[in-house]
């Protein structure tokens, strides 16, 4: 019985078009993790694992980390289904406070567009980080068209880097990987990638 909540709760999340965007995300995520074998990661803001869990193969372990108990659901059943061993799930919503985790890797893929302060969740994603560690960032370019009241319309690669390197980022790479249409708020947008060593 309980399967079929998961079912219609997942179907509801994981959208085609979410599914096909995953799918792009973790192309590009994946040439950022060769060599990590050895390493831990967090991907922050997981919702049901749609980028996190395909990386499983590529790193010693997966934490998903997300503010929503639902989706979190969705992603114990998919870890559960496919007999996942290294991935697990943590309910926390840092902008409320962090808890005491640390990683090798913290991915934010589509996540900080959604946090009002940039700047203060960079600072807890650098504290989570083991030294000489990783984060990455996939959001949305900059985009003119878009306005809305609870989201970020994108960001600029520079102010990013600015602000990364504010908070104690030594080295930022950036760069936009894809183009889509109605991706962004039903709107055409492109999509970039960063990645900073603490």
């Amino acid at each position: 019985m309980e399967q079929n909540v998961f079912e219609e709760m997942a179907k509801r999340y994981d959208t085609e078009e979410r599914m096909e965007l995953a799918k792009v995300v973790v192309r590009e995520v994946k040439k950022e993790l060769q060599d990590s074998q050895s390493k831990s990661l967090i991907d922050y803001g997981s919702g049901t694992g749609l980028v996190g869990l395909e990386l499983t193969d590529m790193v010693e372990s997966v934490l998903l980390i997300d503010s929503s108990e639902q989706m979190l659901e969705v992603a114990k059943a998919k870890i559960t289904q496919r007999g996942i061993t290294n991935a697990d799930v943590l309910h926390s919503d840092f902008t409320k406070g962090t808890p005491d985790v640390k990683a090798d890797i913290v991915l934010m893929s589509l996540v900080l567009l959604h946090i009002p302060d940039t700047r203060k969740i960079l600072q807890e994603m650098y504290t989570i980080l083991h030294d000489g560690g990783k984060l990455i960032i996939v959001d949305f370019d900059k985009n003119e068209e878009i306005s809305h009241p609870k989201v970020h319309n994108g960001f600029v690669h520079e102010e990013l880097k600015e602000t990364l390197s504010d908070v104690g980022f030594t080295s930022t790479g950036i760069k936009t990987f894809h183009h889509g249409k109605h991706v962004f708020m039903k709107k055409d947008a492109s999509m970039f990638i960063a990645s900073s060593t603490k």
